[in-house]
């Protein structure tokens, strides 16, 4: 451990701490590099865990002057959460659910009552289990078809390596645990037999299990041998039928089976495919299924129980090149689909008899619209999560028959914030090739003057996951004080469509960095912020981006967060034992197979490309768990960093010694390390 002498030192004088250097050789394609810092990987070295101590030493150090406005950010956050809390009940198999937050609790509290106005009965009292704890997270959440027994899965790593517990509900009593699961389940009819994912020693889910409960009589009924793809089991809502699907990057697959006839073996719906992703959503004994066999902006088609093949499929949602269908919940007389359209999601219903849609009338702000916990087949409305930039967090219902939308609850922000003061819009902005990236922008209104605000941009791009408007409560602490906030929607993501998606990955990977570069420049010439005062963040994957964009101009960046980020992308790819290397090989590429490839990430990996220049002013930070990104990844970064930085701006890297990619558990906890961050963004402005 380190030393108290040392973090005496580093607090009189503060110096970073050294890495030190030991040439590590990989050689691929013919091609030698040598990697100084591979022994960060070793987390059973002592030395490995002084290091990344005397790193938190260091960064608590150089940010100890701005102590005091921490305890500010925390405080202002802290105000906009309400002491006391709940979610919206939703009704499923006779019950309804909601959880809540009491006062002083990390915590929620599971909830269900047999009918709106009846008693309360609580299912798991989350802060229970994690007294004492310095990370807990509980990742699933399923009660059996009879409503007598209760599953829950939990982490307490930050590494997704989920115990899994069946408890009598009436009684409380554990009648089974299930340890190193993945923390998917699904039923069987019985409420006996169950069904669940179980993880390899990388922290790869490769088998699908089934048992009866409080049973030695465990059975692996699908074992994925492929290790580019990724199995998980669960029910569908109407909880007649279990399935297993399994999906690399860009190929999906699905089993069924009768939930009713558990010891019977798994149907393939369509067998893989190459190219080929199908999702099934079933309903009595139809499928509906989202699928890019007609298109790779998806449309919806519609089957038999019984079908064996895609032949058998007819169409239900036409493919449409201007309209990407993202996800479906199926009601008795309707399909509500949520299709992206002019890089926005809106809600599409479509008759189930005669096939005929229409848009759903939300209104025409920026928005964020998602389906959320419509299980009851029968409704006649459907529930949503509504957000913008300047709206909170709204959990609303649209009304099938009547075409509007009522608040059904609003994110309860605090006396003193007043949506009216902040304004938020879309921008264009051109790329390099004459593609034009979208851009959400807010600030609040009274505070923005011509080219004066400092600026935070935000950016991601990868997996075709789509970067939304949504709005943050954390975020009003930078507007409130007069930033302007933006999201590049870069390619890599799906905003504008699959297309968007493909052109940011693999060998098109350079457009999310050229993107995000346009668009801050884009930005800066437009006056929406001050060229001396421009920050960026990303995390993960945006981490990445992040390493990229400082590695091609360094220059433009008053300051940069990066959080868990991959930033050492060839040496990943290139080592199977990670646990998500050979699920994306179709995301970044497969560089031990294709010299290519290999050249390609080898020409942008952040780690690999480092150079003698004046780097921006970085926090970074990390959580040594964490099982999707490698904390030595960052350290390693961090490190050539500063063997090459010929600027005097700080370098500073946060390991969190007891968490994984998600960072602090509990719902007070991470205010701290966003308040750290801000600081040091808020610290930096001229």
């Amino acid at each position: 451990m380190i030393t108290l002498k040392l973090i005496t030192l580093l607090l009189i004088s503060p110096q970073p701490p050294v890495a030190h250097i030991v040439p590590y050789e990989i050689t691929t394609h013919g091609h030698t590099r040598t990697d100084n810092y591979y022994w960060l990987r070793d987390i059973e070295n002592p030395a490995v865990i002084e290091y990344l101590e005397a790193e938190n030493a260091f960064a608590d150090s150089m940010l100890a002057e701005y102590a005091t406005l921490m305890d500010t950010l925390v405080m202002e956050m802290r105000e906009r959460i309400s002491v006391e809390d709940n979610s919206v009940p939703y009704f499923r198999n006779g019950y309804w659910y909601w959880h809540e937050y009491r006062e002083g609790d990390e915590y929620s509290v599971n909830m269900r009552r047999k009918h709106p106005d009846g008693e309360a009965e609580i299912l798991l009292d989350e802060n229970a289990h994690a007294a004492g704890r310095e990370y807990f997270q509980v990742e699933e959440i399923s009660v059996s078809p009879d409503n007598s027994i209760l599953a829950w899965a939990f982490d307490t790593t930050g590494g997704h390596w989920n115990t899994l517990v069946f408890q009598d509900i009436q009684t409380g009593r554990v009648l089974d645990n299930i340890h190193n699961a993945s923390g998917d389940i699904a039923w069987a009819a019985d409420s006996r037999m169950v069904f669940y994912g179980l993880n390899d020693p990388r922290g790869r889910t490769d088998r699908i299990m089934r048992r009866t409960i409080g049973c030695d009589d465990e059975l692996c009924v699908y074992r994925e041998d492929d290790p580019t793809f990724w199995p998980w089991v669960w029910n569908s809502d109407d909880s007649k039928w279990i399935a297993i699907s399994t999906s690399s990057t860009l190929e999906s697959e699905c089993r069924i089976l009768s939930a009713a006839a558990p010891r019977d073996s798994f149907r393939v719906v369509h067998p893989r495919t190459e190219g080929l992703e199908y999702y099934i959503y079933p309903i009595g004994d139809t499928f509906y299924i989202l699928t890019n066999a007609e298109g790779e902006n998806y449309s919806v088609m519609q089957a038999s129980a019984e079908s064996t093949s895609m032949l058998e499929w007819s169409s239900f949602i036409p493919y449409s090149d201007s309209a990407q269908v993202e996800e479906i919940d199926v009601f008795d007389d309707i399909l509500a689909a949520m299709v992206r359209t002019d890089g926005l999601r809106k809600l599409y219903l479509v008759d189930r008899e005669s096939g005929e849609g229409y848009y759903a009338n939300l209104g025409n702000e920026n928005s964020t619209v998602d389906l959320s916990s419509n299980y009851d087949a029968a409704a006649d409305s459907i529930r949503l999560q509504y957000t913008s930039m300047t709206t909170p967090w709204s959990t609303v219902a649209y009304d099938i028959s009547a075409d509007t939308m009522r608040v059904l609850k609003m994110q309860d922000i605090g006396e003193h914030f007043d949506r009216s003061l902040y304004e938020s819009h879309m921008l264009m902005a051109p790329a390099a090739d004459g593609s034009l990236v979208p851009i959400s922008i807010v600030y609040r209104t009274g505070l923005f003057h011509e080219a004066e605000n400092p600026l935070l941009i935000y950016g991601y791009g990868a997996y075709g996951y789509s970067m939304d408007p949504m709005f943050s409560f954390t975020r009003l602490s930078l507007l409130d004080r007069g930033f302007v906030y933006a999201i590049a929607h870069v390619r890599g993501g799906s905003e504008m469509g699959r297309r968007w998606y493909n052109q940011g990955r693999v060998l098109n990977k350079k457009n999310t960095f050229s993107d995000f570069i346009d668009c801050t420049e884009y930005l800066i010439e437009e006056g929406y912020c001050d060229p001396e005062n421009v920050f960026a963040m990303g995390e993960s994957a945006g981490g990445l981006l992040m390493g990229a964009i400082i590695n091609l101009r360094p220059d433009i960046w008053r300051g940069v967060v990066a959080g868990v980020p991959f930033v050492d992308a060839l040496t990943t790819m290139l080592d199977p034992t990670i646990p998500l290397t050979t699920n994306e090989y179709d995301e970044w590429g497969n560089p031990g197979e294709s010299e290519e490839e290999y050249r390609y990430i080898l020409s942008y990996s952040p780690v690999d490309n480092l150079e003698a220049v004046d780097y921006p002013a970085l926090y970074v930070y990390t959580g040594v768990n964490d099982a999707q990104v490698g904390y030595w990844e960052p350290t390693k970064w961090v490190a050539g960093i500063r063997s090459l930085n010929i600027g005097s701006d700080p370098v500073l890297l946060r390991v969190n010694m007891g968490t994984g990619h998600d960072g602090a558990s509990g719902r007070f906890s991470w205010l701290y390390d966003y308040a750290e961050r801000y600081a040091f963004i808020l610290g930096r402005v001229h």
